[in-house]
Protein backbone atom coordinates (compact mmCIF):
# COMPACT_ATOMS: atom_id res chain seq x y z
CA UNK A 1 0.00 0.00 0.00
CA UNK A 2 1.29 3.54 -0.88
CA UNK A 3 2.68 5.58 1.86
CA UNK A 4 -0.17 7.82 3.29
CA UNK A 5 -0.26 10.63 5.94
CA UNK A 6 -3.62 11.77 7.47
CA UNK A 7 -3.98 15.30 8.80
CA UNK A 8 -6.71 16.55 10.41
CA UNK A 9 -7.44 20.40 11.23
CA UNK A 10 -9.29 23.69 10.84
CA UNK A 11 -12.14 24.65 12.96
CA UNK A 12 -14.53 21.18 11.42
CA UNK A 13 -11.50 18.82 11.82
CA UNK A 14 -11.19 18.22 7.87
CA UNK A 15 -8.89 16.07 6.77
CA UNK A 16 -6.09 16.23 4.04
CA UNK A 17 -3.76 13.25 2.95
CA UNK A 18 -0.05 12.81 1.83
CA UNK A 19 0.03 10.43 -0.64
CA UNK A 20 3.79 9.55 -1.91
CA UNK A 21 3.56 8.62 -5.47
CA UNK A 22 6.38 7.57 -8.09
CA UNK A 23 7.14 10.69 -8.93
CA UNK A 24 6.36 12.65 -5.56
CA UNK A 25 3.87 13.48 -3.08
CA UNK A 26 0.07 14.42 -3.51
CA UNK A 27 -1.47 16.37 -1.47
CA UNK A 28 -5.21 16.16 -0.96
CA UNK A 29 -7.18 19.55 0.84
CA UNK A 30 -5.57 21.75 2.47
CA UNK A 31 -6.81 22.50 5.64
CA UNK A 32 -5.74 24.81 8.08
CA UNK A 33 -2.58 23.84 9.72
CA UNK A 34 -1.63 21.55 7.11
CA UNK A 35 0.88 23.94 5.67
CA UNK A 36 2.68 23.72 8.99
CA UNK A 37 2.21 20.21 9.57
CA UNK A 38 3.97 19.42 5.90
CA UNK A 39 6.02 21.92 5.77
CA UNK A 40 9.01 19.73 5.95
CA UNK A 41 7.49 17.16 3.19
CA UNK A 42 7.74 17.76 -0.14
CA UNK A 43 4.57 18.70 -1.60
CA UNK A 44 4.59 18.47 -5.84
CA UNK A 45 0.90 18.48 -6.62
CA UNK A 46 -1.70 19.69 -4.30
CA UNK A 47 -5.51 18.87 -5.41
CA UNK A 48 -8.61 20.12 -3.92
CA UNK A 49 -11.85 18.23 -4.07
CA UNK A 50 -14.15 21.05 -3.52
CA UNK A 51 -14.26 24.99 -3.15
CA UNK A 52 -15.53 24.69 0.84
CA UNK A 53 -13.12 27.22 2.78
CA UNK A 54 -11.95 24.36 5.38
CA UNK A 55 -10.31 22.28 2.42
CA UNK A 56 -9.08 24.92 1.25
CA UNK A 57 -7.86 27.66 3.86
CA UNK A 58 -4.35 26.79 3.42
CA UNK A 59 -3.87 25.89 -0.53
CA UNK A 60 -2.25 29.51 -1.68
CA UNK A 61 0.14 28.95 1.21
CA UNK A 62 1.19 25.59 0.65
CA UNK A 63 1.48 26.30 -3.19
CA UNK A 64 3.33 29.52 -2.64
CA UNK A 65 5.82 27.74 0.06
CA UNK A 66 6.28 24.40 -1.97
CA UNK A 67 6.40 26.16 -5.33
CA UNK A 68 3.82 23.03 -6.45
CA UNK A 69 1.04 23.26 -9.28
CA UNK A 70 -2.56 23.13 -7.91
CA UNK A 71 -5.43 21.46 -9.42
CA UNK A 72 -8.92 21.62 -8.72
CA UNK A 73 -12.35 21.49 -11.09
CA UNK A 74 -12.79 24.91 -12.76
CA UNK A 75 -15.88 25.75 -10.27
CA UNK A 76 -13.77 25.12 -7.24
CA UNK A 77 -11.58 27.85 -8.43
CA UNK A 78 -14.84 29.75 -8.57
CA UNK A 79 -16.03 29.14 -5.17
CA UNK A 80 -12.61 30.25 -3.42
CA UNK A 81 -11.81 33.17 -5.39
CA UNK A 82 -15.60 34.62 -3.88
CA UNK A 83 -14.26 36.65 -1.07
CA UNK A 84 -18.22 37.62 0.04
CA UNK A 85 -19.18 34.30 0.47
CA UNK A 86 -18.16 33.39 3.96
CA UNK A 87 -19.74 36.55 4.78
CA UNK A 88 -22.68 35.76 3.58
CA UNK A 89 -23.20 32.89 5.21
CA UNK A 90 -22.06 34.42 8.63
CA UNK A 91 -18.94 33.03 8.90
CA UNK A 92 -15.65 34.65 10.10
CA UNK A 93 -13.11 33.61 7.75
CA UNK A 94 -10.82 34.62 5.43
CA UNK A 95 -9.73 32.63 2.70
CA UNK A 96 -7.07 33.55 0.03
CA UNK A 97 -7.83 32.83 -3.73
CA UNK A 98 -5.39 30.56 -5.29
CA UNK A 99 -5.52 30.01 -9.01
CA UNK A 100 -5.60 26.71 -10.45
CA UNK A 101 -2.66 25.31 -12.25
CA UNK A 102 -4.66 22.71 -14.44
CA UNK A 103 -8.65 22.23 -14.30
CA UNK A 104 -9.68 18.67 -13.09
CA UNK A 105 -12.04 17.37 -15.17
CA UNK A 106 -14.22 13.90 -15.25
CA UNK A 107 -12.12 10.35 -16.32
CA UNK A 108 -10.63 7.46 -15.66
CA UNK A 109 -6.98 7.02 -15.87
CA UNK A 110 -5.93 10.17 -15.20
CA UNK A 111 -2.06 10.64 -14.21
CA UNK A 112 -0.86 12.71 -11.25
CA UNK A 113 3.05 12.46 -10.37
CA UNK A 114 3.15 9.00 -12.24
CA UNK A 115 0.18 7.63 -10.85
CA UNK A 116 -3.30 6.49 -12.38
CA UNK A 117 -6.62 7.58 -11.00
CA UNK A 118 -9.94 7.66 -12.21
CA UNK A 119 -12.09 11.05 -11.20
CA UNK A 120 -15.87 11.43 -10.67
CA UNK A 121 -17.54 14.41 -10.32
CA UNK A 122 -19.86 14.22 -7.57
CA UNK A 123 -21.61 17.71 -6.89
CA UNK A 124 -24.30 18.40 -4.50
CA UNK A 125 -23.09 18.84 -1.52
CA UNK A 126 -21.02 21.20 -3.44
CA UNK A 127 -20.95 22.09 -7.25
CA UNK A 128 -17.45 20.97 -9.18
CA UNK A 129 -17.09 18.20 -6.01
CA UNK A 130 -14.61 15.83 -7.45
CA UNK A 131 -13.57 12.12 -5.42
CA UNK A 132 -10.48 10.57 -6.49
CA UNK A 133 -10.13 6.77 -6.98
CA UNK A 134 -7.49 4.95 -7.10
CA UNK A 135 -8.22 1.58 -8.04
CA UNK A 136 -4.39 -0.25 -8.01
CA UNK A 137 -4.50 0.67 -4.04
CA UNK A 138 -8.44 0.13 -3.84
CA UNK A 139 -8.68 3.71 -1.96
CA UNK A 140 -11.49 6.32 -3.08
CA UNK A 141 -10.27 9.91 -1.33
CA UNK A 142 -14.03 11.03 -1.43
CA UNK A 143 -13.85 14.53 -0.01
CA UNK A 144 -17.30 15.34 1.45
CA UNK A 145 -19.38 12.84 -1.02
CA UNK A 146 -19.84 10.26 1.32
CA UNK A 147 -18.92 9.48 5.22
CA UNK A 148 -18.70 6.61 7.13
CA UNK A 149 -22.66 5.98 8.10
CA UNK A 150 -23.78 9.64 6.26
CA UNK A 151 -23.36 11.74 2.85
CA UNK A 152 -22.21 15.30 2.65
CA UNK A 153 -24.49 18.22 3.43
CA UNK A 154 -26.66 19.69 1.11
CA UNK A 155 -28.51 22.91 2.71
CA UNK A 156 -24.84 25.34 1.41
CA UNK A 157 -25.33 27.09 -1.24
CA UNK A 158 -25.20 24.86 -4.49
CA UNK A 159 -26.24 22.23 -2.42
CA UNK A 160 -28.42 19.58 -4.16
CA UNK A 161 -29.56 16.27 -2.15
CA UNK A 162 -31.36 14.13 -5.16
CA UNK A 163 -27.91 15.12 -7.26
CA UNK A 164 -25.74 14.26 -4.42
CA UNK A 165 -27.16 10.56 -3.63
CA UNK A 166 -27.98 9.98 -7.34
CA UNK A 167 -24.18 10.58 -7.88
CA UNK A 168 -23.48 8.32 -4.97
CA UNK A 169 -25.28 5.40 -5.85
CA UNK A 170 -24.25 5.46 -9.75
CA UNK A 171 -20.27 6.40 -9.63
CA UNK A 172 -19.25 5.50 -6.02
CA UNK A 173 -21.39 2.28 -4.69
CA UNK A 174 -20.59 0.16 -8.16
CA UNK A 175 -16.47 0.29 -7.04
CA UNK A 176 -15.57 -2.75 -5.64
CA UNK A 177 -17.28 -3.15 -2.10
CA UNK A 178 -13.63 -3.48 -0.12
CA UNK A 179 -12.56 -0.32 -1.59
CA UNK A 180 -11.22 2.10 1.53
CA UNK A 181 -13.16 5.46 1.35
CA UNK A 182 -11.21 8.35 3.43
CA UNK A 183 -13.54 11.19 3.67
CA UNK A 184 -12.76 15.03 4.20
CA UNK A 185 -14.16 14.19 7.65
CA UNK A 186 -14.18 11.68 9.78
CA UNK A 187 -13.58 7.63 10.21
CA UNK A 188 -12.21 5.37 7.70
CA UNK A 189 -14.94 3.22 5.92
CA UNK A 190 -15.48 0.91 2.78
CA UNK A 191 -17.74 1.26 -0.21
CA UNK A 192 -19.21 -1.83 0.80
CA UNK A 193 -19.86 -1.30 4.58
CA UNK A 194 -21.87 1.92 3.31
CA UNK A 195 -23.91 0.68 0.69
CA UNK A 196 -25.47 -2.03 3.45
CA UNK A 197 -25.63 -0.09 6.23
CA UNK A 198 -25.56 3.82 5.34
CA UNK A 199 -29.04 5.50 6.06
CA UNK A 200 -29.23 7.71 3.54
CA UNK A 201 -28.34 4.91 0.51
CA UNK A 202 -31.43 3.10 1.10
Amino acid sequence: MKNITCFTGGPVDTRSYLVSLPEGNLLIDAPEGSAAYFKEAPINLLVLTHGHFDHVMDAAKIVREHHCPVMMHQITEDIVADTGLLRRLGLDFHVEPVKASQYLVEGPHQLFLGHSFDIFEVPGHCPGSICFYDAAAGLLYGGDVLFAGGVGRWDLPGGDRELLLDGIQKKLLPLPPQTRVLAGHGAETTIGHEAETNPYLR
